[in-house]
């Protein structure tokens, strides 16, 4: 076997470069939109090859960090963060993680209850009408009769977005994205066949009655009554699951 020991090496100091560059934009030091120094430049004050330069801006690249641009006034650019690119970043591996069991439905609950709470008390100060329109729209679809299951739950997810996107505050609604994206569709997956559509329903009308009335208290109070529904349907449909395994087993 051969080993290519100088791209090994290589390949190590490009990585502590895109490290000293990421670094340095998570700091503030280089801001977005700032021109990186060339090639040339960086090879130079780094002390190392142009190809090596290059693998480092390739791995910057690869993290969004940073922009390409051809022409005269080209170059590399810090690139402006992209919330919704991290977001579905962190809800992948979170949808991983629960597929793998590493979160119970007791703990998905419990950050539900903390992170939503939190929501519900700055959307009744904050929600619009825009905002209230969304969540009616949604409710209209879990209404029809003719909403097949996978849009229900689709509609689900939509309405709890509009109640985060009410709160108006950019780093909560990045916080939950993972709530919303994860942790919800999920549930559903489980206890859709369990649960009353009519019950969520008249839980998301008293929620969007208390946001419209700017209501905190009984906002947090009926999205409890929901997530204490969703856990004891949750534990239904586990057990119904265990009762099928065991029925084929025999």
């Amino acid at each position: 076997m051969v080993l290519n020991y100088d791209t090994v090496v290589r390949s190590g100091i490009a990585r502590q470069i895109a490290d000293n560059i990421r670094d340095a934009i998570m700091n503030g030091d280089l801001k977005v939109d700032e021109r990186l120094p060339t090639e040339d430049e960086l090879a130079k004050r780094f002390g190392i090859s142009r190809p090596t330069v290059r693998e480092a801006l390739k791995r910057l690249a690869a993290q969004n960090l940073i922009r390409s641009r051809r022409g005269p006034l080209g170059g590399n650019f810090v690139r402006r963060p992209d919330p919704e690119g991290l977001s579905k970043a962190i809800t992948g591996a979170a949808t991983l993680m629960v597929g793998m069991g590493a979160f119970d439905i007791d703990e998905i609950i419990a950050a539900r209850q903390e992170t939503e709470s939190v929501c519900c008390r700055l959307a009744c100060d904050r929600r619009t009408e825009e905002h209230l329109e969304r969540m009616a729209a949604e409710i209209a679809v879990q209404r029809d009769k003719a909403t097949s299951d996978e849009e229900f739950c689709a509609s689900d997810v939509r309405f709890h977005r509009a109640l985060v996107d009410a709160t108006d505050n950019g780093p909560l609604q990045l916080m939950m994205y993972t709530v919303i994206e994860a942790f919800i569709p999920i549930t559903n997956l489980i206890v859709f066949r369990i649960r009353e559509r009519r019950q969520v329903v008249e839980l998301h009308v008293g929620l969007l009655d208390a946001i419209r009335c700017r209501d905190s208290e009984r906002a947090i109070a009926l999205l409890s009554t929901l997530l204490a529904y969703l856990q004891e349907n949750y534990a239904k449909a586990q057990r119904a699951r265990e009762e099928r395994k065991r029925t084929a087993t025999a």
